[in-house]
């Protein structure tokens, strides 16, 4: 059996002179029957590789070790304004970890955070929960109105979408570009229908193409004119500090949709979430909202029930150990150095392997999680699930639309940081000869 290698790969693309939609029929077989060859040994090697999710590798949890090591036995467990926070109280977090997470998410005032639990996840659940049951700000509780629709911008992330489904939320797709959503769609549905109630958007690095938001689509999202009172921007700033090189010229910057909205006479038209979920632990983070003072009364009354306050200990901690702004962007640069290797190897395997066939295309994103890769039409599914059976999962195809329906059936999430840099190498060679294989499949009508 042959070792599943790049030699391997690159005899294939020498075997390759030109595009398979220019092949004559019996070209294209005696292509395919090498792939497949190819194809079957390598489900003979026995890999087992998990690529579904963007979870941090072991290297990066490790960077943030010392976080345990932050309030030994004797430290000192008040926050800065005197609180002990072994104790109850302080529902919206510790004044120095509202501060840190506003600086975190571009310099918002720390009156305008509320810090919470790990998961940013899990403040969107409960504001699309309270908004269900009870209302925003005095409006009607969603699950009394006829109708409630979700703006998605895809592709897009699965867990937002997740969320809206759970509640019966009907959702729309809204283009992409490389600047952002397509605004005057935006713009049409939101001030023209009252059952718009809110979007999903991850403003910079977008999960999975690494979209950043370009400064005139922030303005006419801070410029809408809802249709309904209790519209609301669910921004998703998860990787807003999550660069993956230390030139400060490749790394994205975007305008503060916290302040823009203000300037726009429209303070209470957006929620904005972060959390330290890819900075320190993945399941031990810090979360925080940032909105108006008048969300933030509005969010605090159903916090009041929910919680005599989140785990401030956790809190004390990330601000002991980060200090301030500084020290997490030092840190990040640190996990920088660990995925900038993995993001190159797999663009360039892709670039290596798929050049010049006309058979996908893939992002270039200079931060974030994710590579989004298009295939050819209807090719999607068949490409994850030839990856499946050699040995490689990854995240299914179509979850990256609503309802886990591409209507292209094109779009494939690869998610490079948990793998070791061997075990992408592996995976990113299987995944360019499955693309081949089904592609080939696609153009001679076998699929």
């Amino acid at each position: 059996m042959r070792r599943f290698d790049n030699v391997a790969i690159k005899v294939y693309n020498q075997c390759i002179m030109k595009k398979y939609t220019e092949m004559t029929r019996e070209e294209q077989q005696k292509e395919y029957d090498v792939l497949n060859q190819r194809y079957r040994e390598v489900c003979e090697s026995g890999i087992h590789l998990d690529m579904s999710r963007g979870k941090p590798s072991i290297e990066q949890l490790d960077l943030s070790r010392g976080l345990l090591d932050t309030l030994y036995g004797e430290a000192n467990l008040n926050a800065e304004d005197g609180m002990d926070v072994r104790n109850y109280g302080g529902l919206l977090g510790i004044p120095e970890a509202r501060r840190l997470m506003g600086d975190i998410m571009g310099g918002v005032h720390m009156e305008k955070v509320i810090a919470c639990g790990n998961a940013s996840l899990n403040i969107m659940y409960d504001c699309v929960s309270r908004a269900y049951s009870h209302g925003i700000m005095g409006n009607p509780p969603w699950c009394k109105v006829d109708h409630v629709k979700f703006l998605c911008p895809v592709p897009g992330y699965d867990r937002h979408f997740k969320i809206s489904e759970f509640f019966g939320i009907e959702m729309v797709n809204i283009p992409m570009d490389d600047k952002g959503p397509d605004m005057d769609m935006v713009k049409d549905y939101v001030e023209n229908d009252p059952t718009v109630k809110g979007i999903w958007c991850v403003p910079k690095y977008s999960n999975p193409q690494g979209t950043v938001y370009s400064d005139d689509v922030v303005r006419k999202f801070a410029a809408l004119n809802p249709a309904a009172p209790d519209f609301r921007i669910f921004w998703d700033n998860a990787y807003c500090v999550h660069h993956l090189y230390a030139d400060r010229n490749l790394q994205a910057e975007i305008l503060d949709i916290i302040e823009e909205c203000e300037k726009a006479g429209h303070p209470d038209m957006v929620y904005e979430f972060c959390s330290t979920s890819k900075i320190s632990f993945a399941g031990s983070g810090l979360a925080a909202i940032a909105t108006s003072l008048a969300n933030i009364e509005d969010i605090r009354k159903g916090f009041s029930v929910q919680t005599i306050g989140y785990d401030k200990v956790n809190q004390l901690r990330h601000v002991r150990y980060f200090k301030d702004v500084d020290g997490v962007r030092e840190k990040m640069m640190e996990h920088a150095a660990v995925l900038r290797p993995k993001f190159e190897s797999v663009e360039n395997a892709l670039q290596a392997g798929l050049s010049g066939l006309d058979i996908g295309t893939w992002t270039k994103p200079r931060g974030g999680y994710f590579i989004s890769f298009n295939s050819m039409d209807g090719c999607a599914k068949a490409i994850v699930s030839k990856c499946a059976v050699a040995g490689v999962k990854l995240t299914s195809a179509g979850a990256t639309y609503p309802y886990g329906k591409d209507p292209r059936d094109r779009n494939i999430r690869i998610a490079p940081s948990f793998p070791t840099t061997e075990e992408l190498r592996k995976a990113t060679e299987l995944f360019v000869l499955c693309v081949k294989l089904v592609s080939l499949e696609k153009v001679m009508g076998l699929i």
